[in-house]
């Protein structure tokens, strides 16, 4: 294939049109993949919201340490004095 001669302004108009549909073919592409980054990007927005919220339920229902620990404690000094009383 011979190159089109640039004074020509009908081969030059077809290499534009050529060129215009190339450009339009690689924006489509673009724009389907920003698309579709968006959505993963929202899905993965709501994913961590609900991770975020189960957390806060498991933090809210979990007993500190502390707790437990005084719980524990008075548990043992609840049945030493059951023992001796029971003596």
């Amino acid at each position: 294939m011979t190159e089109p001669d640039p004074n020509d302004p009908v081969a030059v108009a077809l290499e534009l049109e050529r060129l215009r549909g190339t450009l339009e073919a690689g924006f489509a592409r673009v724009d389907g993949s920003l698309a579709l980054l968006v959505q993963r990007s929202d899905q993965t927005d709501r994913q961590l919201a609900d991770h975020e919220a189960r957390l806060d339920d498991l933090e809210r229902a979990r007993w500190p340490l502390s707790s437990i620990l005084a719980v524990a404690a008075t548990m043992g000094v609840l049945l030493t004095a059951w023992e001796l009383v029971g003596r």
